[in-house]
């Protein structure tokens, strides 16, 4: 048995392992410890097997080669949708829903997502001290290319006055509106907004135009241009604060370990069953199992009524 994290094992480029044919027996050892621990533990890579020539017949030799009964794919709506694929290309696949956008189809939720929630909540509480010190609207732009789950929890929770998401795009003589009231009141205020999240004028941000291995474009930038905006709209100062990947390191939150804790044992029992092309999920309180082609259809984004009940606090 293979529990194996983010992408697949053998294709990252530089290392020494099972694709050049070199002994490396996964023993139980190698997991031990792990609860506390974020990343990818086995020391996999976002690159896309599908697209690399003969990738699927390495996948299914190298686990023929080291007796690994089943592949249980551990990651997000890139990596269950190329699991998805191995599937139909009979290889026995599980998936377990992680990524830190919340993003997946038929799961409540994917653990990495609250950790990434409360890293992004701690920043903002921290922004409310300078913005109010220095008088300024201050910006926090966090990770979310199509779906704002993190932008809308983590702004709910750490009282932004402004919350910008991609499923809306924004009005940006709105936005300044908000920023105005709140100076009115002699209070600064804080923005967040997704690093997909674009103006009523579908203009978009882009760091560069290049793609990754998965087709997405590179995002980037819509903080620096908001606060660009909101300085030539209002004459008040603004400033960008970019979490980036500091939204995906670190200790995992209480919630995300029992949750992942769970996925990974009812993951064990799927495989022990020989239900495979499925993937666990989070349905209230139970964890269940559903299709992997039902979890990577279309992405899960933020609900119009979602939206609706953070905007009441805007402003």
């Amino acid at each position: 048995m293979s529990v194996y994290g983010h992408e697949f094992v053998g294709f990252r480029d530089g290392w020494r392992g099972p694709l050049e044919g070199e002994t490396m027996p996964l023993e139980i050892s190698s997991v031990r410890g792990i609860l506390p621990r974020g990343g990818t533990i086995l020391g996999s890579s976002r690159t896309n097997p599908i697209k690399i020539e003969g990738g699927v017949d390495r996948i299914k030799a190298n686990l023929a080669e080291y007796g690994v009964d089943a592949l249980i794919a551990i990651g997000g709506e890139d990596t269950l949708g190329v699991a998805k694929q191995l599937y139909d290309r009979d290889v026995k696949v599980v998936g377990v829903p992680k990524t830190i956008d919340n993003d997946l189809n038929a799961t409540d939720y994917t653990f990495g997502f609250d950790t990434a929630v409360n890293i992004a909540t701690e920043a903002i509480d921290r922004l409310h001290t300078t913005a109010e010190s220095h008088h300024r609207a201050l910006i926090c732009e966090v990770m979310g290319r199509h779906a704002g789950w993190i932008a809308l929890h983590a702004g709910m929770a750490g009282g932004a006055n402004v919350i910008l998401i991609p499923e809306k795009p924004f009005d940006i003589d709105k936005v300044c509106e908000y920023v105005e009231s709140r100076f009115k009141i002699r209070y600064s205020p804080i923005i967040v907004v997704a690093e997909g999240a674009h103006p009523l004028e579908g203009q978009m941000a882009l760091q560069t135009g290049e793609l990754d291995s998965f087709g997405h474009v590179r995002l980037g930038g819509i903080g620096e241009m908001l606060a660009q905006e909101i300085e030539k709209r209002t004459g008040k100062e603004a400033r960008t604060t970019v979490l980036g990947h500091v939204q995906r390191g670190g200790t995992p939150s209480a919630y995300d370990r029992v949750l992942a804790t769970r996925f990974g044992l009812h993951a064990i029992d799927a495989v022990n069953d020989g239900d495979f092309g499925k993937m666990v999920a989070l349905r209230g309180t139970d964890i269940v199992r559903a299709r992997l082609e039902e979890a990577t259809a279309e992405l899960k984004t933020v609900p119009v009524s979602r939206y609706e009940e953070a905007e009441v606090f805007f402003g």
